[in-house]
Protein backbone atom coordinates (compact mmCIF):
# COMPACT_ATOMS: atom_id res chain seq x y z
CA UNK A 1 0.00 0.00 0.00
CA UNK A 2 1.34 3.42 -0.95
CA UNK A 3 2.30 5.70 1.90
CA UNK A 4 -0.04 8.66 2.27
CA UNK A 5 1.75 11.96 1.85
CA UNK A 6 1.10 14.88 4.20
CA UNK A 7 0.97 17.99 2.02
CA UNK A 8 0.32 21.48 3.30
CA UNK A 9 -2.30 22.94 0.89
CA UNK A 10 -2.30 26.59 -0.23
CA UNK A 11 -4.00 28.82 2.35
CA UNK A 12 -3.96 32.19 0.57
CA UNK A 13 -4.08 31.31 -3.14
CA UNK A 14 -6.79 33.42 -4.71
CA UNK A 15 -6.30 36.10 -2.04
CA UNK A 16 -2.62 37.04 -1.83
CA UNK A 17 -1.82 35.75 -5.31
CA UNK A 18 -3.67 34.05 -8.22
CA UNK A 19 -4.95 30.54 -7.62
CA UNK A 20 -4.69 29.67 -11.32
CA UNK A 21 -1.22 28.43 -12.30
CA UNK A 22 -1.19 30.22 -15.63
CA UNK A 23 -2.30 33.52 -14.18
CA UNK A 24 0.25 33.18 -11.38
CA UNK A 25 3.09 32.51 -13.82
CA UNK A 26 2.15 35.51 -15.93
CA UNK A 27 1.96 37.81 -12.90
CA UNK A 28 5.31 36.60 -11.58
CA UNK A 29 6.92 36.95 -15.01
CA UNK A 30 5.80 40.58 -15.13
CA UNK A 31 7.29 41.26 -11.70
CA UNK A 32 10.55 39.58 -12.66
CA UNK A 33 10.77 41.59 -15.87
CA UNK A 34 10.27 44.77 -13.86
CA UNK A 35 12.83 43.85 -11.20
CA UNK A 36 15.51 42.18 -13.30
CA UNK A 37 18.57 44.44 -13.50
CA UNK A 38 20.50 41.90 -15.55
CA UNK A 39 23.42 41.71 -13.11
CA UNK A 40 23.37 38.95 -10.51
CA UNK A 41 26.03 38.13 -7.91
CA UNK A 42 27.29 34.64 -8.69
CA UNK A 43 27.15 33.55 -5.08
CA UNK A 44 23.88 34.81 -3.60
CA UNK A 45 23.35 32.93 -0.34
CA UNK A 46 20.42 34.74 1.22
CA UNK A 47 17.28 36.73 0.50
CA UNK A 48 15.09 39.00 2.58
CA UNK A 49 11.65 39.40 1.00
CA UNK A 50 8.22 40.74 1.98
CA UNK A 51 5.12 38.60 2.35
CA UNK A 52 2.15 40.85 1.56
CA UNK A 53 -0.30 40.31 -1.27
CA UNK A 54 1.54 40.36 -4.57
CA UNK A 55 -0.21 43.52 -5.76
CA UNK A 56 1.49 45.34 -2.87
CA UNK A 57 4.88 43.68 -2.52
CA UNK A 58 5.30 41.36 -5.50
CA UNK A 59 7.62 43.73 -7.37
CA UNK A 60 9.72 44.21 -4.23
CA UNK A 61 10.11 40.47 -3.70
CA UNK A 62 10.89 39.84 -7.37
CA UNK A 63 13.68 42.42 -7.29
CA UNK A 64 15.56 40.11 -4.90
CA UNK A 65 14.48 36.75 -6.26
CA UNK A 66 15.48 37.74 -9.81
CA UNK A 67 19.09 37.62 -8.57
CA UNK A 68 18.72 33.84 -8.27
CA UNK A 69 18.23 33.25 -11.98
CA UNK A 70 20.35 30.32 -13.10
CA UNK A 71 21.29 29.24 -9.57
CA UNK A 72 20.73 25.78 -8.11
CA UNK A 73 20.19 24.95 -4.46
CA UNK A 74 19.57 21.66 -2.69
CA UNK A 75 17.45 23.26 0.03
CA UNK A 76 15.86 26.64 0.65
CA UNK A 77 15.40 27.47 4.33
CA UNK A 78 12.50 29.92 4.77
CA UNK A 79 12.19 31.53 8.19
CA UNK A 80 8.97 33.44 8.85
CA UNK A 81 6.94 34.94 11.69
CA UNK A 82 3.63 33.57 12.91
CA UNK A 83 0.75 35.99 12.36
CA UNK A 84 -2.07 33.75 13.65
CA UNK A 85 -0.64 31.32 16.22
CA UNK A 86 1.41 32.18 19.27
CA UNK A 87 3.72 29.52 20.63
CA UNK A 88 7.14 29.33 22.21
CA UNK A 89 10.09 28.49 20.01
CA UNK A 90 10.02 27.72 16.31
CA UNK A 91 8.10 25.07 14.39
CA UNK A 92 9.04 23.15 11.26
CA UNK A 93 6.30 21.55 9.20
CA UNK A 94 6.01 17.83 10.04
CA UNK A 95 4.73 16.76 6.61
CA UNK A 96 6.18 15.94 3.22
CA UNK A 97 5.56 19.00 1.03
CA UNK A 98 4.14 22.50 0.62
CA UNK A 99 1.73 22.95 -2.30
CA UNK A 100 1.21 26.03 -4.47
CA UNK A 101 -0.67 26.36 -7.78
CA UNK A 102 2.70 25.72 -9.46
CA UNK A 103 3.10 22.31 -7.84
CA UNK A 104 4.39 20.59 -4.72
CA UNK A 105 7.77 21.40 -3.17
CA UNK A 106 9.19 18.60 -0.98
CA UNK A 107 10.49 19.16 2.51
CA UNK A 108 14.09 18.40 3.35
CA UNK A 109 13.17 15.80 5.94
CA UNK A 110 16.78 15.03 6.81
CA UNK A 111 17.56 18.68 7.57
CA UNK A 112 14.28 19.10 9.45
CA UNK A 113 15.01 16.17 11.73
CA UNK A 114 18.56 17.40 12.29
CA UNK A 115 17.34 20.88 13.21
CA UNK A 116 14.85 19.51 15.75
CA UNK A 117 17.62 17.45 17.33
CA UNK A 118 20.09 20.34 17.24
CA UNK A 119 17.97 22.89 19.09
CA UNK A 120 15.71 22.64 22.10
CA UNK A 121 13.88 25.69 20.71
CA UNK A 122 12.70 23.94 17.52
CA UNK A 123 9.97 21.32 17.18
CA UNK A 124 8.13 19.58 14.36
CA UNK A 125 4.48 20.63 14.35
CA UNK A 126 1.71 22.31 12.39
CA UNK A 127 1.54 25.35 14.67
CA UNK A 128 2.24 28.41 12.55
CA UNK A 129 1.84 26.51 9.29
CA UNK A 130 -1.87 25.75 8.89
CA UNK A 131 -3.09 29.15 7.66
CA UNK A 132 0.11 31.22 7.78
CA UNK A 133 0.93 33.13 4.60
CA UNK A 134 4.47 34.30 5.30
CA UNK A 135 6.16 31.15 4.00
CA UNK A 136 3.62 30.24 1.35
CA UNK A 137 3.90 33.48 -0.63
CA UNK A 138 7.67 33.07 -1.02
CA UNK A 139 7.50 29.67 -2.69
CA UNK A 140 6.10 30.61 -6.15
CA UNK A 141 8.97 33.09 -6.64
CA UNK A 142 11.41 30.29 -5.86
CA UNK A 143 9.61 27.85 -8.14
CA UNK A 144 9.89 30.28 -11.04
CA UNK A 145 13.60 30.91 -10.48
CA UNK A 146 15.04 27.62 -9.23
CA UNK A 147 13.06 24.75 -10.65
CA UNK A 148 13.81 21.71 -8.48
CA UNK A 149 14.62 22.21 -4.79
CA UNK A 150 13.54 21.18 -1.29
CA UNK A 151 12.44 23.51 1.49
CA UNK A 152 12.85 23.76 5.22
CA UNK A 153 9.93 25.96 6.39
CA UNK A 154 10.53 27.41 9.85
CA UNK A 155 7.95 29.57 11.65
CA UNK A 156 8.96 31.52 14.76
CA UNK A 157 6.22 31.59 17.38
CA UNK A 158 8.06 34.25 19.33
CA UNK A 159 11.00 36.44 18.40
CA UNK A 160 13.03 36.95 21.54
CA UNK A 161 16.78 37.51 21.37
CA UNK A 162 17.72 34.07 22.69
CA UNK A 163 15.61 32.29 20.08
CA UNK A 164 16.89 34.43 17.20
CA UNK A 165 20.53 33.80 18.01
CA UNK A 166 20.01 30.12 18.86
CA UNK A 167 18.19 29.52 15.58
CA UNK A 168 20.99 31.20 13.61
CA UNK A 169 23.51 28.86 15.20
CA UNK A 170 21.37 25.75 14.77
CA UNK A 171 20.71 26.41 11.07
CA UNK A 172 24.44 26.67 10.49
CA UNK A 173 25.11 23.39 12.28
CA UNK A 174 22.62 21.32 10.30
CA UNK A 175 23.26 22.44 6.71
CA UNK A 176 26.15 20.00 6.23
CA UNK A 177 27.55 19.98 2.71
CA UNK A 178 24.30 20.98 1.04
CA UNK A 179 23.99 24.05 -1.16
CA UNK A 180 21.55 26.07 0.96
CA UNK A 181 19.71 29.34 0.35
CA UNK A 182 18.43 31.20 3.40
CA UNK A 183 15.27 33.33 3.12
CA UNK A 184 13.84 35.69 5.74
CA UNK A 185 10.17 36.58 5.26
CA UNK A 186 9.22 40.00 6.63
CA UNK A 187 7.31 43.19 6.06
CA UNK A 188 8.48 46.38 7.77
CA UNK A 189 6.59 48.98 9.83
CA UNK A 190 2.79 48.94 9.95
CA UNK A 191 0.15 51.66 9.90
CA UNK A 192 2.16 54.84 10.21
CA UNK A 193 2.04 57.77 7.82
CA UNK A 194 4.35 57.27 4.87
CA UNK A 195 6.77 59.87 6.22
CA UNK A 196 7.05 58.21 9.62
CA UNK A 197 7.19 54.74 8.09
CA UNK A 198 10.06 55.70 5.82
CA UNK A 199 12.01 57.10 8.78
CA UNK A 200 11.50 53.93 10.85
CA UNK A 201 12.20 51.61 7.94
CA UNK A 202 15.41 53.44 7.08
CA UNK A 203 16.82 52.16 10.39
CA UNK A 204 16.04 48.57 9.41
CA UNK A 205 17.42 49.11 5.91
CA UNK A 206 20.68 50.54 7.23
CA UNK A 207 21.19 47.62 9.63
CA UNK A 208 20.64 45.24 6.73
CA UNK A 209 23.04 47.14 4.47
CA UNK A 210 25.58 47.06 7.27
CA UNK A 211 25.00 43.31 7.62
CA UNK A 212 24.71 43.79 11.39
CA UNK A 213 22.14 41.41 12.84
CA UNK A 214 23.02 42.26 16.44
CA UNK A 215 22.38 45.96 15.91
CA UNK A 216 19.12 45.13 14.16
CA UNK A 217 18.10 43.06 17.19
CA UNK A 218 18.84 46.02 19.44
CA UNK A 219 16.83 48.40 17.27
CA UNK A 220 13.88 45.99 17.18
CA UNK A 221 13.96 45.64 20.95
CA UNK A 222 14.10 49.42 21.48
CA UNK A 223 11.37 50.15 18.92
CA UNK A 224 13.69 52.16 16.68
CA UNK A 225 13.04 49.54 13.98
CA UNK A 226 9.83 47.67 13.23
CA UNK A 227 9.36 44.48 11.25
CA UNK A 228 6.82 41.71 11.75
CA UNK A 229 9.53 39.27 10.67
CA UNK A 230 12.32 41.05 12.51
CA UNK A 231 13.23 37.90 14.42
CA UNK A 232 13.45 35.75 11.28
CA UNK A 233 15.57 38.47 9.66
CA UNK A 234 17.98 38.53 12.61
CA UNK A 235 18.20 34.73 12.61
CA UNK A 236 18.81 34.50 8.87
CA UNK A 237 21.39 37.30 8.89
CA UNK A 238 23.20 35.63 11.78
CA UNK A 239 23.20 32.28 9.99
CA UNK A 240 24.39 33.91 6.75
CA UNK A 241 27.36 35.40 8.59
CA UNK A 242 28.23 31.92 9.84
CA UNK A 243 27.83 30.61 6.30
CA UNK A 244 30.47 33.01 5.08
CA UNK A 245 28.40 35.75 3.46
CA UNK A 246 30.10 39.14 3.66
CA UNK A 247 27.70 41.69 2.17
CA UNK A 248 24.01 42.53 1.96
CA UNK A 249 22.39 44.81 -0.58
CA UNK A 250 18.92 46.32 -0.29
CA UNK A 251 17.55 45.99 -3.81
CA UNK A 252 14.05 47.47 -3.38
CA UNK A 253 12.21 49.50 -0.74
CA UNK A 254 8.71 50.97 -0.85
CA UNK A 255 5.47 51.16 1.10
CA UNK A 256 1.87 50.27 0.34
CA UNK A 257 1.04 53.92 -0.28
CA UNK A 258 3.28 53.88 -3.33
CA UNK A 259 0.82 51.41 -4.87
CA UNK A 260 -2.51 52.58 -3.46
CA UNK A 261 -1.86 56.31 -3.11
CA UNK A 262 -3.11 56.19 0.50
CA UNK A 263 -0.30 57.63 2.61
CA UNK A 264 -1.85 57.79 6.10
CA UNK A 265 -1.64 54.14 7.16
CA UNK A 266 1.03 52.33 5.19
CA UNK A 267 3.00 49.09 5.45
CA UNK A 268 6.67 49.11 4.53
CA UNK A 269 8.34 46.57 2.24
CA UNK A 270 11.98 45.80 1.56
CA UNK A 271 13.96 43.14 -0.23
CA UNK A 272 17.66 42.37 -0.04
CA UNK A 273 20.23 39.80 -1.11
CA UNK A 274 23.34 38.53 0.66
CA UNK A 275 26.49 37.04 -0.80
Amino acid sequence: MATLRMVRPPAVAGMFYPADAGALERELAAYFKQGDVGVHPASVRGVIAPHAGYMYSGATAAAAYSRLRGRKFDTVVIVAPSHRDYFEGASVYPGDAYRTPLGDVPLDVEMRDALVKASEHVFAGEAGHRSEHAIEVQIPFLQMMLGSFAILPVVMGDQNRALCFALAEALDRVRGEKEVLLVASTDLSHYHTAKIADAIDSVTAEDIRSFDHRRLMEHLESGAAEACGGGPTVAVMGSLARLGAKKMEVVHHCNSGDITGEKQNVVGYLSAVAW
